[in-house]
């Protein structure tokens, strides 16, 4: 895949591409594996809208950290999918491991999707 000229710079702010985030890829989904330290899955909110992927965390403030808002873990992820179509949205699995996010998205199959029609050759 060639990078086309300003395409980033309209993917919104903070929304990075897919690819940073996959650990592996099988001909049924991908998974991505995205690091979040010091969350438990309590804290982790996951949504999914259109093609972007949104992914929050934040720790609660401990009595202990007094003001110091630093010491409190936050994430804010936005992933962007190459196409709101590639993938079963509805059907996306999240799964907090040992402070990592891992994220099953299961392909929508050539034959499953919505947009293709077959047309009968007569």
């Amino acid at each position: 895949a060639t990078q086309t000229g300003g395409l980033s710079s309209t993917a919104g702010a903070g929304a990075s591409r897919l690819g940073r985030w996959v650990a592996k890829e099988d001909d049924d989904a991908v998974y991505l594996k995205v690091p979040m330290p010091g969350l438990t899955k309590e804290h982790v909110e996951v949504r999914a809208d259109k093609n972007i992927l949104m992914i929050k965390g934040e720790d609660e403030k401990q009595p202990w950290d007094g003001d110091d808002d630093s010491k409190v873990p936050r994430y804010n992820r936005r992933i962007e999918m190459p196409a709101a179509d590639a993938y079963k949205m509805d059907k996306i699995k999240a799964e907090m491991k040992n402070g990592v996010l891992w994220v099953t998205l299961l392909k929508v199959k050539e034959e499953e999707r919505k947009d293709v029609f077959h047309v009968k050759v007569e």
